[in-house]
C-alpha cells in the first residue's frame, strides 16, 4: 500500500521543518556555520587577486591605501589574514559537520520514535491494511534516506545559495558588465534544477514503494522460511526476490537516468559564464578598464561560483530522495487514529470483572464478517465460554473488548463502565489475553513471562510458570527460566509457547482472562493438566474461553453459541445439551457419539 500524499518536494520540506520546529536553534546555528565556512571558503579567491594587485601595483596597490606602503609589508599581512581565512574555514567547517550531523541523529531518532509510537495507537484494521515489509521500510529505510540528506546535502543546498549571493556581491562591485554575463547561465541551472526536480519526483517515490515491497517479500519469506522449504519452493521464492530486486534496481535506473542527464546541462551553461568572464575581462584588462587584480579575481570566483553547481545534481537527487522519504514519513505520522485513546476515567479501586456486551454490532470492512446485536452479560468471577464454527465471531468479540476495534453500534461496559469512556491503559491492564497465535518476544523464559510485569521476582515468575503448567518442561532445559526464545519463540515447541503464554497473562494477574483456544498447541497430558487448574486460575477472576474443544468449556458458567456473527444458544452445557439444538451437534460430533450412532444403523 503506498504511503505516498500528493504533495511536491517544496511542500514536503516545509512540512517538514514544521515537524522539526524543536530543533530551530539547532538548524539556524548549522546554517550560521555553513554560510560562514563558505563566506571563508571564498576569500582566498579574493586574496590572491589582491596579492596580483600587490605585485603589480606595489606602492600603488589597493592595500597600500590601507596604510602598508611597502611590498613587503603588504604580501606579511596578506599572508597572516591568509592564516585567519584558512583557519576561521576550518573551524566553521567542523562546527557545521558537528551541528548538521548531531541534528541528523537526533531528528531521525525523534521522527522514527514518533512514527513507532503512532503506529502503536493504531487499531488492528491499520496492520491488516498495510504489510509489515512497507512499515519497517518506512522505519528504517526512509528515516535513513533523510538523515543521509541532512548529514551532507542540507549543507551543500545552503553553501550553493551563499555562494552565488556573496560571489554576486563582489562581481557588481568590481564590474557589473561581467557580473551579467557571468550570472547569465543561472536562470537556465535554476530552471534545469526545478525542470529535472520535476521529472524526478514521481520517479523517486516509485523507489520508495518497490523498496518497500522488496522488504515486505524478504520479511514474509524469511518468517514463513519452514513453509517455504516443506513445499520445495526455494527456487520460486528466490526468482519472486530476484523480481522484486530488478523492479526496485529499474526504478533506480529510471531516475538516475534523469538525474544524472542534469549534469551536461549544467556544465555547459558554466562553460558559457565562465568565457564570458575570460573573454570581456580580459578585453577589458587590456583596454585599461579593469585592473589585473580585479581581473584575477573575477576569473577565479567565476571557477568558485559555478563549478560547485555541477555537483548540484547529485545535491537535487539526495534531496529528492529524502523527500520522498519524508513524505512517506509524515503521512504514516499523521495517519488518524480509529481508535483514540480519549477516555479519561480510571478505576479508583480493585476491578471485579463484570463484563457486558450491549447490542454490539460490527463488521470487517472487506469481509462483511463480525458480529450483530450481540448481548451477553458476564458476571464478575464467573467463567464464559464462546463457541461456534470459525469465523462465528467469537475472537471478534475479545478484541472488541480490549478495543482493538470499535464497535459501529452497541457499547461493551467493564464494572459497569463503557470501556470507550476508560484509558486504553487501564482498560488493558485489568485484561489478560492468551491467544491461539502465540507471539513470544526474542530473549529468556523469564523475560517473556514477565513482559506485563516487569518488575515481578523470580518468585512470582516461578509461581506463575507452575500454575501455567510450564515449570516442569522449564525446569528440565539447561539455562531454565534463563534460556533464550529466539525470535517468535522459535527455540520452543507450540505447546511450550502457549504455556508460557499463559504464565505470561496469569503473573500479570487481570480481573478478566481471555483464553483464546489456549489449550490448542498442548499435547493431550498438559491439556488435562491445564484443565486442572483453571479452578485455580479462575479463583475471583473472570475468565472468557474460546474453544473449539467442548471438552475443556464444560464446567463453564455460561456458554454462548454463536453462529455466522449472532448468538444461536447459551446456556450451561447440561441445558444446552438437553435442548439438542447447535451445541448438543457439535458435542456428538467431537465425542464420537454421531458416528457410533451412524454406524449403528
Amino acid at each position: 500500500m503506498s504511503f505516498i500524499a500528493p504533495a511536491t518536494s517544496f511542500q514536503s520540506l516545509i512540512r517538514l521543518l514544521k515537524y522539526a520546529r524543536g530543533y530551530r536553534r539547532r538548524i539556524i546555528a548549522a546554517t550560521v556555520c555553513s554560510a560562514l565556512n563558505k563566506l571563508f571558503d571564498i576569500a582566498p579567491e579574493i586574496l590572491i587577486g589582491i596579492a596580483i594587485d600587490v605585485v603589480v601595483n606595489q606602492e600603488a596597490s589597493f592595500v597600500a591605501q590601507l596604510g602598508l606602503e611597502t611590498p613587503q609589508s603588504q604580501i606579511i599581512a596578506l599572508a597572516v589574514l591568509t592564516f585567519v581565512i584558512w583557519a576561521g574555514e576550518s573551524l566553521f567547517e567542523y562546527l557545521y559537520m558537528i551541528l548538521w550531523r548531531n541534528l541528523a541523529q537526533h531528528l531521525q531518532a525523534d521522527i522514527r520514535q514518533d512514527a513507532y509510537e503512532h503506529i502503536q495507537r493504531q487499531d488492528m484494521s491499520f496492520f491488516e491494511s498495510r504489510s509489515s515489509g512497507q512499515l519497517i521500510s518506512v522505519l528504517n529505510d526512509d528515516v535513513n534516506q533523510l538523515e543521509r540528506f541532512l548529514d551532507g546535502g542540507a549543507n551543500d543546498i545552503i553553501q550553493v545559495l551563499v555562494t552565488v549571493v556573496a560571489v554576486g556581491a563582489v562581481f557588481f562591485v568590481l564590474s557589473p558588465l561581467i557580473a551579467f554575463l557571468a550570472f547569465t547561465p543561472i536562470p537556465l541551472i535554476i530552471w534545469g534544477a526545478f525542470y529535472f526536480q520535476k521529472r524526478a519526483m514521481p520517479l523517486y517515490a516509485d523507489v520508495r514503494e518497490r523498496v518497500g515491497v522488496l522488504a515486505t517479500r524478504l520479511s514474509n519469506n524469511i518468517g514463513g522460511m519452514a513453509t517455504i522449504k516443506s513445499f520445495t519452493a526455494e527456487e520460486r521464492e528466490a526468482k519472486q526476490i530476484r523480481a522484486d530486486s530488478d523492479a526496485y534496481a529499474e526504478a533506480n535506473r529510471r531516475a538516475i537516468a534523469i538525474s544524472s542527464a542534469f549534469i551536461p546541462v549544467i556544465r555547459m551553461a558554466i562553460l558559457t559564464g565562465f568565457l564570458f568572464t575570460f573573454v570581456v575581462g580580459g578585453f577589458q584588462v587590456l583596454n585599461g578598464v579593469l585592473g589585473v587584480g580585479a581581473y584575477g579575481v573575477l576569473v577565479f570566483l567565476t571557477q568558485r561560483l559555478l563549478w560547485p553547481l555541477t555537483e548540484l545534481a547529485q545535491t537535487i537527487d539526495l534531496f529528492e530522495r529524502a523527500m520522498a522519504s519524508t513524505r512517506r514519513i509524515l503521512v504514516l505520522i499523521h495517519t488518524p487514529v480509529t481508535v483514540p485513546d480519549d477516555g479519561d476515567q480510571l478505576f479508583t479501586g480493585p476491578v471485579a470483572g463484570r463484563v457486558q456486551f450491549k447490542q454490539v454490532s460490527f463488521e470487517y470492512g472487506q469481509s462483511g464478517a463480525g458480529v450483530h446485536d450481540v448481548s451477553i452479560d458476564v458476571p464478575a468471577g464467573k467463567t464464559l465460554a464462546l463457541v461456534g464454527a470459525t469465523g462465528s465471531g467469537k475472537s471478534t468479540l475479545m478484541k472488541l473488548l480490549l478495543r482493538f476495534y470499535e464497535p459501529r453500534k452497541g457499547q461493551i461496559e467493564l464494572d459497569d463502565i463503557p470501556i470507550s469512556q476508560l484509558s486504553l491503559r487501564d482498560l488493558r491492564t485489568h485484561i489478560g489475553l492468551v491467544s491461539q497465535d502465540v507471539f513470544l518476544f526474542d530473549g529468556t523464559i523469564a523475560d517473556n513471562i514477565a513482559y506485563g510485569r516487569p518488575d515481578a521476582s523470580q518468585e512470582d515468575i516461578q509461581a506463575a510458570a507452575k500454575t501455567a503448567e510450564a515449570l516442569e518442561f522449564i525446569e528440565r532445559l539447561p539455562d531454565r527460566f534463563n534460556t533464550q526464545v529466539g525470535e517468535r519463540g522459535v527455540k520452543l515447541s507450540g505447546g511450550q509457547r502457549q504455556r508460557l503464554s499463559l504464565a505470561r497473562a496469569l503473573l500479570k494477574d487481570p480481573a478478566v482472562l481471555v483464553l483464546d483456544e489456549a489449550t490448542s498447541a498442548v499435547d493431550n497430558e498438559t491439556e488435562a493438566a491445564i484443565q486442572r487448574s483453571l479452578a485455580h486460575i479462575a479463583e475471583d477472576r473472570t475468565v472468557i474461553m474460546i474453544a473449539h474443544r467442548l471438552s475443556t468449556i464444560v464446567h463453564a458458567d455460561q456458554i454462548v453459541v454463536l453462529e455466522h456473527g449472532r448468538i444461536v444458544e447459551q446456556g450451561t452445557h447440561a441445558s444446552l445439551l438437553t435442548g439438542q439444538g447447535a451445541y448438543w451437534s457439535q458435542w456428538q460430533v467431537q465425542t464420537g457419539q454421531l458416528a457410533q450412532a451412524e454406524l449403528d444403523r
